[in-house]
């Protein structure tokens, strides 16, 4: 049985991921942390639980990076970030955390956007003149925009487009520049979450929809996340990683 630290315990994820922890034999609540902690048995850091665990599923935010990875380091703990938003530094800090523990970076913890990212790559090779755009939407409490999961996907097609510029949130007077990348973020209602791309060569307009129906998918995600995870040696792994397995 792995016992899990969930970090942001309190959060609307958080609260999520808690309660598919309890209702699965193999994973046990090693702790529940979260700086705003008002209930009762909820840690307001992560350096006051000192018991045994075996990996941290993160849903707090991307600004505690530095401190949940000098934690997770410190411990030896495997870690799932679950957050996004991470700035150039904490991506670097994500980085050499990865060569002292196990650290499993996703922007989004969908198994269904792993393939839109590998068809969105494969799409881009066989369309290689085709105007790209990716439209995403999620609900008006989203801070970050474009979405972590948005820069994801015009990366997978950057790998076929090395010389592609991204675009976000086209505004102003002037021509689109064939190379460019649109990103275009929608913040409305209580959307869960959808990301669209379209490929459009003139002649005909490829259109690839990823819709999450639920936030419980993200927490299904990171709990499968954590199982990859287990014995791992020391690396960054990704959603890649997990569906080699």
């Amino acid at each position: 049985m792995m016992k899990i630290i969930v970090n942001g315990a309190m959060g609307h994820m958080g609260r999520i991921v808690c309660e598919k922890l309890a209702a699965r034999e193999e994973f046990e609540i090693a702790a529940r942390v979260d700086k705003g902690a008002t209930e009762e048995g909820v840690y307001a850091a992560l350096t006051d639980y000192s018991g045994e665990a075996d990996c941290v599923i993160d849903f707090s935010n991307h600004a505690a990076t530095e401190e949940l990875l000098a934690y997770c380091t410190e411990r030896g703990l495997p870690v799932v970030l679950a957050t996004t938003g991470h700035t150039e530094e904490e991506k670097q800090l994500i980085a050499e955390a990865s060569k002292k523990t196990a650290v499993f970076y996703a922007a989004n913890m969908s198994v269904g956007i792993a393939v839109l990212a590998d068809l969105a790559k494969r799409a881009a090779a066989r369309f290689p003149d085709a105007d790209i755009e990716i439209i995403e939407w999620h609900h008006n409490r989203k801070l970050d925009a474009p979405s972590g999961t948005a820069l994801m996907l015009a990366e997978a097609i950057r790998q076929e487009r090395g010389e592609a510029v991204l675009h976000p949130g086209r505004s102003g007077y002037g021509k689109r520049d064939p190379k460019e990348i649109g990103l275009h973020a929608v913040r409305a209602g209580n959307e869960t979450g959808m990301h669209e791309i379209l490929i459009s060569n003139g002649n005909e307009t490829l259109t690839l929809t990823h819709k999450a129906e639920s936030r419980a998918l993200f927490a299904d995600g990171a709990l499968t996340a954590a199982l990859f995870l287990n014995k791992k040696a020391p690396g960054l792994y990704g959603m890649g990683d997990m569906m080699k397995e």
